[in-house]
């Protein structure tokens, strides 16, 4: 087996070696066992004799059988990982390293197998970057073209795709339109297929952000307040349907980070948009945090008598996330407490249990 430093492949060679060695005892210990057997003429060891014969036999087919079956177990890793170059030498190597950068720089370096296959059944790699072009992948990638081909317009070059799709994405960054808005190969997709040039896509970017200028300044002022900036807006003016759930999604955000600073809390958009992602409602949101607000300054306490910290998101993960290990958290410092002051309200849980007035004995 060849020299690796991959750990993984060091560790299949060392198994596979301990296993020769494994193999090797057992048939020097059957040649020994025979060897004893075969100068006896009774019936007993003759039997034995042939018995051991057979054993020693499949003994000495795995242990024949080993090498080759460390170098599949090394290959399959490979394959597994995707280091095909690993696989290949020489100029199969050469072949093969040149296409994947190519296929890679377009986003298809899912292809890897193929040109593995293709490299090994002898392919040259003009040849290999014609049948790829055949593939799914690369039909999906190139969409726009298979939409050109149909309405009898020209095929873009790899290049000139890339390059329109390029042009593209400057003009959305260029008119800080969100980032999550037309940014994959399939927003491009229908453009290209429509021959839609990118000065046609600039035209159509300011008449957008134009059209956000125009509107009724409060109508812009009450979006802003639910968190939709004028970048949103010009990217619904653009494509509404595009843009509506990255609005909708931009909204319900805004929604929850209000319920936080309605209770005096942090307001985190990160942490806010994730919890718009997994479904919070807004009416969630707003009992949640009135929860957090209610124990969150017990809580930390809780934590700094009991030597464990305790930060706002853990009660947001307890208290609106339902996170169980935030609840068990939660409860371990609940239970040292009432442990405690052995069934009395201490001073720090006060905040958590319903207190006793002054007067009552």
């Amino acid at each position: 087996m060849a020299d690796s430093t991959d750990p993984s492949v060091l560790a299949i060679q060392k198994l596979y070696a301990f296993q020769e060695r494994q193999a090797q005892r057992q048939v020097n210990t059957l040649t020994h066992q025979a060897n004893i057997l075969k100068g006896r003429k009774d019936a007993a060891s003759n039997k034995m004799y042939q018995a051991i014969q057979v054993r020693l036999k499949a003994a000495q087919s795995n242990l024949a059988s080993l090498p080759g079956k460390a170098t599949t177990a090394v290959n399959n890793y490979y394959k597994d990982t995707g280091q095909y170059d690993k696989l290949l030498t020489g100029t199969n190597r050469d072949a093969f390293v040149a296409v994947e950068a190519l296929f890679k720089s377009y986003g298809l370096e899912s292809l890897a197998g193929k040109i593995y296959d293709y490299v090994k059944n002898g392919y040259s790699s003009d040849t290999i970057s014609i049948l790829l072009q055949d593939t799914p992948e690369y039909k999906a990638r190139f969409a726009g073209n298979e939409a050109r081909k149909k309405a009898g317009l020209p095929v873009l070059s790899p290049a000139e795709y890339l390059a329109t799709e390029a042009s593209y994405q400057q003009v959305m960054k260029s008119a800080g339109l969100p980032a999550s808005f037309y940014d994959q190969p399939s927003d491009f997709a229908t453009w290209i297929g429509q021959n839609t040039s990118p000065s046609e896509i600039q035209s159509r970017v300011d008449l957008a952000s134009q059209a956000v200028n125009l509107a009724s300044p409060a109508y812009r002022q009450a979006l802003n307040q639910m968190g939709i900036d004028d970048a949103h807006l010009a990217a619904y003016y653009l494509d509404p349907n595009k843009a509506l759930p990255l609005l909708q999604k931009q909204a319900a955000t805004a929604q929850i980070g209000a319920e936080a600073l309605k209770q005096g809390l942090a307001f985190d958009q990160a942490y806010s948009e994730q919890l718009a992602t997994e479904g919070v409602s807004q009416s969630a949101a707003a009992q949640g945090y009135s929860q957090v607000a209610a124990e969150l300054g017990t809580m930390q306490n809780l934590g700094s008598i009991y030597g464990q910290s305790w930060t706002q998101r853990e009660s947001e993960q307890a208290d609106i996330e339902g996170s169980g290990a935030a609840i068990a958290k939660k409860a371990g410092l609940l239970s040292q407490e009432r442990g405690a002051f052995s069934g009395s309200v201490g001073g720090a849980s006060a905040g958590l249990s319903q207190s006793k007035s002054p007067t009552s004995g």
